[in-house]
């Protein structure tokens, strides 16, 4: 074989060149663009075909290129498997490329050998959409990402606002799910995940997503560490997360190629209408999308929809009886008083725990607590703003049980900077339902001293007394304005004389009818 290809019109020169003008091989492949050698090596090929010059006019490029070459001739007669059958089937749970070359060569044995059989699918491969290339287990994989969603318009203001688009992409059978969400936090990244396997009715075994921050809070080639709300979801739905290595969109090519056709495909057929609300949105997206579903693949002779009920759907986990309810994880530390807070509401926990690392899991109704993995209470979810919830059975016998913490023992600390700052705590753990509800704010202003001094403190604390404004902001307030240095006495202070200002005489004479 020649070691440089050459087209067969440059062949066809290449012969005129020698045969018609006697050419050197050197000035042919000067002329020509090719080596000397290559020249050498196709003359010699015309010279052993038995062909004659001048061509006959009738001859095609084809049965030239079978005389030059007619080893090559020979083995393209073997028989070629059926490469979209072996795509499929290579699809399936187990199934490999040796498997199937013995079933190739049982039912022809002149054909290719298993080297010139995988090389020639893989060429099949190649030669079809990009995003086909990889095999994929049926049932095993799904791509999701992020794109750039469709606008809608806010019925009160007018305004445009944008949404982002999310993709669900099956990997055997291109299958896909679309949708538009808000943005791109936890709440909508979880939320069209859960949609998705819904509206499929099952589960991948693996979710390939990139390493956007509402699924992997650190990426990593080797150890991505993943966001704790999306973990929970992946073991809700009995799966696992392997996000794409950062930088390197070919390990989630079904993903991109999705957005692309819900941009392309989905967006551009809805880009005259004007939606109202992400809902309207989605509802024209789902109609176009069953179409799309349904249209056949040229490559493969199928739809997607087809591909997918033949090959992820029967391998795919089951759903769970209902679905994953939306919850948001975050770290926290229970307080002396045995609370912790989320989203400026307290919670008890036994106070056992008091001071200690634990895990909160909210949902839109209720907020559970963890310890090492290990659930240690449950309460209904509060939405009162600077609330608590207090379960009784969480507080210490005679409130002593740890560090003896009690009212009168913050009330003695508080004493020590000053009457004002005593007094206040007071009120504080007296207008709770339960006094260990203002420790917290107690020993938050007791700890300003270290900013401060006693005696600014205690005159904060007075001023805050005097107002009504019994808070740990306020008094911090107070200290940081310097309104406890302010005189509060300012009867002797010289009087502003002016004939723009009345005083209050004027309105007392006005109460009396004394002024018009």
């Amino acid at each position: 074989m020649a070691k440089e290809r050459i087209g067969m019109r440059q062949l066809r020169e290449i012969l005129r060149l020698r045969k018609q003008f006697g050419l050197s091989p050197r000035r042919i492949g000067s002329t020509c663009g090719v080596g000397r050698t290559t020249v050498q090596e196709y003359l010699q090929r015309f010279e052993e075909s038995g062909l004659q010059w001048p061509l006959p006019e009738t001859m095609s490029d084809e049965e030239l290129t079978n005389k030059l070459f007619p080893s090559k001739n020979k083995q393209s007669n073997r028989l070629l498997p059926d490469f979209k059958e072996l795509a499929e089937e290579i699809s399936k749970p187990n199934m490999n490329f040796m498997v199937l070359w013995e079933e190739y060569k049982k039912d022809h044995p002149e054909g290719y050998q298993y080297s010139q059989f995988c090389q020639r699918f893989g060429q099949y491969l190649k030669a079809r959409t990009y995003s086909m290339r990889q095999i994929h287990k049926a049932g095993e994989k799904a791509f999701v990402d992020f794109g750039e969603g469709l606008s809608y318009t806010d019925p009160l203001t007018g305004n445009q606002i944008k949404t982002k688009v999310f993709v669900f992409v099956w990997g055997a059978s291109i299958d896909m799910y679309v949708c538009c969400v808000p943005n791109e936090k936890s709440h909508s990244w979880i939320s069209a995940h859960t949609k998705a396997v819904e509206y499929f009715g099952c589960c991948p075994k693996i979710i390939v997503p990139d390493n956007l921050k509402s699924g992997v809070i650190k990426a990593c080639r080797y150890e991505p560490e993943l966001n704790r709300t999306y973990v929970s979801w992946a073991e809700y739905y009995n799966t696992a997360v392997m996000p794409a290595r950062p930088g390197k969109p070919k390990d989630k090519p079904h993903a991109e190629i999705g957005v692309k056709i819900a941009k392309r495909w989905i967006f551009t057929r809805l880009r005259h209408r004007q939606f109202f609300s992400i809902e309207e949105i989605n509802k024209a997206i789902l109609e176009l999308l069953e179409i799309l579903r349904n249209k056949i693949i040229k490559s493969r002779g199928k739809s997607r929809k087809e591909l997918f009920l033949e090959l992820d759907k029967p391998n795919a986990l089951p759903l769970p009886s209902k679905p994953y309810e939306y919850s948001e994880w975050k770290k926290v530390k229970a307080g002396i008083n045995y609370h912790v807070g989320f989203d400026s509401h307290w919670y008890s926990v036994p106070y056992e725990h008091a001071s200690k690392e634990l895990e909160l899991r909210a949902t839109d109704k209720m907020i559970e607590l963890y310890y090492k993995n290990t659930s240690i209470c449950l309460h209904k979810r509060g939405y009162t703003k600077n609330g608590y919830t207090t379960e009784k059975n969480h507080m210490p016998e005679r409130h002593k049980k740890y560090l003896e913490w009690t009212p009168e023992r913050i009330m003695d600390w508080a004493g020590r900077y000053g009457d004002s700052v005593k007094e206040l705590a007071k009120v504080l753990m007296d207008r709770k339902n339960f006094p260990q509800q203002g420790y917290n704010s107690c020993l938050g202003i007791i700890r300003l001293e270290k900013y401060y001094s006693a005696p600014r403190l205690n005159s904060a604390c007075k001023r805050a007394l005097t107002y009504h404004s019994c808070s740990y902001n306020s008094v911090k307030r107070i200290l940081e304005k310097k309104l406890d240095l302010v005189e509060e006495n300012t009867a002797d202070k010289e009087k502003i004389h002016h004939d723009n200002i009345r005083g209050k005489d004027y309105y007392a004479l006005e109460l009396v009818g004394g002024a018009k």
